[in-house]
C-alpha cells in the first residue's frame, strides 16, 4: 500500500512542477487597435467618400417619409378619405423605399468592412506573434475575455504600434 502512494504522490509532483512554472500572460483589445490603425483610418474615410451620395439618397428619403407622416398627422383629419389614403399611400412607399435604401446601404458597408478585416487579418496575427515572442508570453488573451489586467500587460498600444508600421 505504501508503494501504491509513493507513486501516487510522485505522479501529482510530476504534473504540478509544469503548473507551478510562471505562465507568462499578455491581454490585446484586438478591436480597438484594429481599427484605431492608419490602415483603418484610411478605409473608414474612403468608405465615407464611396458611400456618401447613398448616405444623402437615405436621409433624403427618410426626410421625405418623415414630412409625409407629418403632412398625414396635421391635415389628414380635415382631408376626405380618397386623399387620406393617397398620402398613406405614398408615405408606406416612401418607408418602403428608406427600409430599401438602408438594408442595400448597410449590407454593402458590412461586406466591405468585412473585407478589410479578412484582409487585415495576417498582418495582425502576424503582430501578435512577435508580441508574444519579443514580450516572452506563453500567451495572448483578446481583453474580451480578460475580467482585469495590470496595465502592463495591456499591450493594445504595442500591437497598434506594429500595426502601424
Amino acid at each position: 500500500m505504501s508503494r501504491f502512494v509513493l507513486m501516487f504522490a510522485a505522479v501529482i509532483m510530476a504534473f504540478s512542477f509544469p503548473a507551478m512554472a510562471e505562465t507568462r500572460i499578455g491581454v490585446v483589445d484586438l478591436r480597438q487597435a484594429l481599427f484605431s490603425s492608419d490602415d483603418a483610418k484610411t478605409f473608414s474615410e474612403s468608405l465615407q467618400k464611396d458611400f456618401a451620395g447613398d448616405e444623402a439618397r437615405v436621409r433624403e428619403a427618410q426626410e421625405e417619409a418623415r414630412k409625409l407622416q407629418e403632412r398625414l398627422e396635421k391635415d389628414g383629419a380635415m382631408m376626405n378619405e380618397s386623399e387620406r389614403n393617397k398620402l398613406a399611400g405614398e408615405f408606406q412607399e416612401k418607408v418602403k423605399e428608406f427600409n430599401f435604401l438602408k438594408q442595400r446601404l448597410d449590407s454593402t458597408v458590412n461586406q466591405r468592412k468585412q473585407a478589410f478585416l479578412e484582409q487585415a487579418r495576417p498582418e495582425v496575427d502576424a503582430a501578435v506573434k512577435e508580441l508574444l515572442e519579443e514580450n516572452n508570453l506563453d500567451l495572448i488573451l483578446p481583453s474580451e475575455a480578460v475580467v482585469y489586467v495590470k496595465p502592463e500587460m495591456n499591450l493594445t498600444s504595442q500591437l497598434l504600434e506594429k500595426l502601424n508600421r
